[in-house]
């Protein structure tokens, strides 16, 4: 682990947080969601050894951070947009966005045309990236209060 990457995974956690301040998050779960951050900038890192494109990393780092924050929702009894939200703000693409609008002032609409479609594929990662991180956990809850269920079936209890 590098400097930069330091710096990246501490810039990241206290961008979350400062977010999830502005969203009125209560005091007690700051830290909980500034770690959501810190998980998803961490899989977008690590993942960067491996490949080098930013869409399937995008996509990846929002599984990680919603599937924590769907289990700190769990834990904590609290809404899983307090965690997840935050979570993505280090993800947002600000950086393709500025230079999309940046050929289009300089009248560069082939590069504009070509960095916006980038900007909606890094966008369209994370969506999709929430959605299956949250599809996976409801999915998962109800196979295991299906499987409460059949345990209850299957051992009668004693009338006492």
């Amino acid at each position: 682990m590098t400097e930069a990457w330091i710096v990246q995974l501490a810039t990241a956690f206290t961008g979350s947080i400062g977010f999830a301040m502005l969203f009125n998050v209560p005091p007690a779960r700051l830290a909980a969601a500034g770690f959501g951050g810190f998980i998803g900038w961490a899989v977008y890192l690590l993942l960067g050894i491996w490949y080098p494109g930013d869409v399937l990393r995008f996509f990846a780092a929002s599984v990680s951070f919603t599937l924590y924050g769907e289990c700190m929702a769990r834990l904590k009894k609290t809404p899983s947009t307090v965690f997840i939200v935050p979570a993505a703000i280090p993800l947002v693409p600000g950086a393709s966005l500025y230079r999309s609008m940046r050929f289009t002032v300089d009248g560069a609409w082939l590069d504009f045309a070509n960095q916006i479609i980038y900007t909606l594929f890094l966008a369209s990662a994370i969506a999709g990236g929430i959605v299956c991180g949250m599809t996976l956990v409801h999915v998962a809850e109800k196979l295991l209060r299906l499987r409460r269920k059949s345990r209850g079936k299957a051992k009668p209890q004693a009338r006492r």
